[in-house]
């Protein structure tokens, strides 16, 4: 079998028609999905604080999809997977690593958002030859500045949405402002377009041991990033609260080579925001 085929036999490209696989490894039983052609070097999805398998933009995903294998999968205790979510983010770049061996590849092209950026900086410094590029978007570095404070931004914006009856991502991903409410709604919307077999929501417990893991490396020391020599692309809003833009600078920074995009009048959700822009410019990045 070439690629993930509909009943009708066309290429699946479309995130809301993937289908939820499992694979075991190392005792724990990993929910995925992957779609478009399954040819070349897959794109291994890492995904965000709290978020599973739904949390995906398809706006990001089915751009990609159309001539890259890709692959989304939900980390260990979250979601349809089975077991303990780990309590530290190298604990979960771990995971991700069997996981992948799981799938039989021996390289991948890494697109991480947020706390996945953070699982995907881990694991590309311990295993170099497993990732080809990587992109990092919404995140930052081990020991960034300020890094730590994401428990408690979190924590606010989830009473503020609590109290107008809005998804939390309306607040942590967007700025309240005439830009920002209606990309909100618009990205919340996107999220829904799968109406099948979808995911079961992360559990309060699992989601409060990812935030104290994200608080464990804004605390811990600084990883070498002058040892990440993997093409890479750097991407945020200009005023993101959950992890500062400046840390995506700081990225830059110390990454050899690295590309930085940052969007104007956008937060954490800066790619999602501006998907019509950012999704030629990860096409493109990942294509060579």
């Amino acid at each position: 079998m070439s690629s993930f085929t509909t009943p009708n036999g066309s290429v699946v490209t479309s995130y809301a028609e993937a289908a939820t696989r499992t694979i075991t490894a190392g005792g724990v039983t990993y929910a995925y999905r992957e779609l478009g052609p399954k040819a070349g070097i897959p794109v291994v999805f890492f995904v965000h604080l709290a978020a599973t398998l739904d949390n995906w933009d398809p706006r990001i995903i089915n751009p990609i999809a159309k001539n890259r294998h890709v692959i989304t999968f939900d980390q260990r205790g979250v979601g349809a997977s089975t077991g303990q979510v780990p309590d530290s983010i190298e604990a979960m770049a771990d995971d991700a690593y069997t996981f992948i061996k799981a799938l039989g590849f021996d390289q991948v092209d890494v697109f991480s958002f947020s706390m996945g950026g953070m699982i995907a900086q881990d694991l590309v410094l311990k295993h170099p030859h497993l990732v080809r590029k990587v992109v990092l978007a919404g995140t930052g570095p081990r020991g960034g500045k300020d890094m730590d404070k994401v428990v408690g931004t979190t924590y606010w914006d989830i009473v503020r949405a609590a109290l107008t009856r809005a998804d939390p991502k309306e607040f942590l991903f967007f700025n309240r402002n005439t830009a920002g409410k209606p990309a909100a709604k618009a990205f919340i919307k996107r999220l829904q377009e799968r109406t099948v077999d979808r995911d079961k929501p992360i559990s309060t417990k699992a989601f409060q041991t990812q935030l104290k893991a994200i608080q464990k490396f804004g605390r811990s020391a600084p990883s070498d990033l002058s040892k990440l020599t993997h093409p890479t692309l750097i991407a945020n809003g200009d005023n993101d609260r959950m992890v500062p833009s400046i840390l995506s600078e700081d990225l830059h920074r110390r990454i050899k080579g690295s590309e930085l995009i940052i969007y104007p009048d956008s937060g954490h959700g800066g790619i999602f925001q501006f998907h019509d822009r950012f999704s030629p410019v990860a096409v493109e990045f990942l294509a060579h």
